[in-house]
């Protein structure tokens, strides 16, 4: 089996970084953890996880078929963390956009710790 490295950048191989994570067999101990699984979750078209780890008062606003759409539709290229506290995570997502033109999403993440899980609340979007 070829190991691939995390689509996360975190220079680890997927499956000892962000694929635990997305299979649901480990929990992200930190808010950066689980921001980075998200990222590799849209590279793998991981909807299910996406929204599991939205916050439950937030998941009434995403759909699977959304998030599937949205992930399936982009050539994720990096993701480059700016800055991260305890529960907020700034970062931006290169990607080609389904005309194959560069794209950047830059968002700073607030994630919430709740019952031991880490869940993505919301994100300020930057230009």
């Amino acid at each position: 089996m070829t190991k691939i490295k995390c689509h996360c950048g975190s220079q680890k191989n997927f499956n000892e970084c962000c694929e635990p994570f997305i299979k649901g067999t480990e929990n992200p101990a930190t808010a950066l953890e689980l921001m980075r699984s998200r990222y590799s979750a849209y590279v793998t078209h991981s909807a299910e996880y996406l929204l599991a780890t939205t916050h439950i008062s937030e998941r009434k606003y995403y759909s699977k078929s959304e998030i599937l759409d949205w992930a399936t539709s982009n050539q994720w290229l990096k993701l480059e963390i700016v800055t991260a506290t305890e529960n907020t995570v700034e970062f931006k997502a290169y990607f080609l956009d389904n005309k194959l033109q560069k794209q950047i999403h830059h968002e700073r993440s607030t994630f919430k710790l709740e019952n031991g899980s880490w869940f993505y609340v919301d994100g300020q979007f930057f230009n």
